[in-house]
């Protein structure tokens, strides 16, 4: 069983209903027809994450331009080796990924997941 900080429950109910317009683009045009659980803004340790398949291990984190910034960038690889400590694969993604390049975005899933596009559910 992951690490879960349970005060951090209500920003991750809080952030599934406030998700950015592409965190819904992703959940509701791709990661939710995945013939798996995938989880919105799970709690992991200390840490809120955007999606979470936890039958891959694989957090994917869909970052804005704020992410581009020096000391983000710190505190994302410091996210990322401590989500890699607990064994579980990190993917990133700008928002610029999601609104031009949408259908690579999906490709690049579906590869690391490892299942075939005609799996998905209608």
């Amino acid at each position: 069983m992951l690490p879960y900080n349970k005060n951090l429950k209500t920003n991750a109910r809080a952030l599934r209903t406030e998700m950015t317009p592409e965190e819904s683009h992703l959940w509701y045009d791709f990661l939710k027809k995945l013939p798996m659980n995938v989880y919105r803004q799970h709690t992991i340790g200390n840490y809120i994450v955007d999606f979470y398949i936890a039958s891959r291990k694989l957090v994917i984190e869909i970052d804005g331009a704020q992410h581009q910034m020096a000391e983000n960038k710190e505190a994302d690889a410091k996210r990322d080796a401590y989500f890699q400590s607990l064994g579980i694969s990190v993917k990133r993604y700008g928002n610029r990924d999601i609104n031009r390049n949408f259908r690579a975005v999906c490709v690049d899933l579906l590869k690391t997941v490892e299942i075939a596009a005609n799996e998905m559910k209608k």
